[in-house]
């Protein structure tokens, strides 16, 4: 992300999504599962622009620490008044075992190179009868009415296999959490359903993944060209719906 053109462009896009009514209640709910752990100084992995750490700090009373990869989200954590902020790697995380009363990780693991060890490494510093939440969406829960669902399959699947790391792993967090050692593990799910093309960032740039795909050489451009027509024909004709499940997953390390 540092290396990009515009960075700050990103915490533009998140602070969009943040105040979208469904990003808003969903992370509402994580911070109800995190809250239990204090008092004590919890951990938010992988933090984006800290406004979610700072709700937290703000609601509950705890004492935030964020970290993640990029220093243009560390930066932002930093205005939003966030002071112990650090860069860092999710799995290799620069503290000591038993640090945090808690730690989250909301929308981080679809992203990670290894998210087991970056799960493993929450664990580790939270300490006994401490808890771990998680979230993500799941990308092989996603539907999309257009008329040729045979192209809206391949497009989700492009989506889902290829356009994020681990794009269908968040129904696999309870079981990550288990083999670690992970105690009361629980899931709940949100579904985002989203009728107007132009909300959730513009539904998160569905329209482009066809070309994104075709430029990748997993798709046919011809089938790009229709999944474009056919999107913009469900738009015309009012029938536009698209739908990903989101699941939460809370944990508590054994004493």
């Amino acid at each position: 992300m540092d290396g990009q053109d515009r960075p700050d462009d990103w915490v533009r896009v998140l602070d969009v999504l943040d105040a979208e009514p469904f990003y808003a209640s969903y992370k509402a709910r994580l911070r109800e599962l995190l809250a239990p752990a204090a008092p004590g100084r919890c951990l938010d992995v992988g933090a984006g622009t800290g406004a979610n750490a700072a709700r937290l700090a703000d609601e509950h009373g705890i004492e935030m620490v964020v970290v993640d990869h990029a220093h243009t989200m560390a930066r932002a954590a930093q205005s939003r008044g966030l002071t112990r902020v650090a860069v860092a790697d999710a799995a290799r995380l620069p503290f000591a075992a038993a640090t945090f009363a808690g730690a989250m990780a909301d929308r981080v693991l679809q992203h990670l190179a290894d998210p087991r060890a970056a799960v493993a490494e929450m664990v580790r510093v939270t300490v006994p009868g401490g808890r771990i939440v998680l979230a993500d969406p799941d990308y092989d829960t996603q539907v999309l009415d257009i008329e040729d669902q045979d192209v809206a399959r391949a497009v989700l699947r492009f989506r889902a296999d290829h356009a994020l790391r681990n794009g269908t792993l968040a129904h696999r967090h309870a079981g990550i959490l288990a083999t670690l050692g992970m105690t009361d593990v629980v899931v709940e799910t949100r579904t985002l359903v989203v009728r107007d093309p132009n909300a959730v960032d513009h539904v998160m740039g569905l329209r482009t993944w066809a070309a994104t795909a075709a430029k990748r050489g997993l798709l046919e451009p011809a089938r790009a060209a229709v999944f474009e027509v056919e999107v913009d024909r469900a738009i015309r004709a009012g029938r536009f719906l698209y739908a990903v499940t989101f699941f939460l997953t809370s944990a508590v390390k054994p004493s």
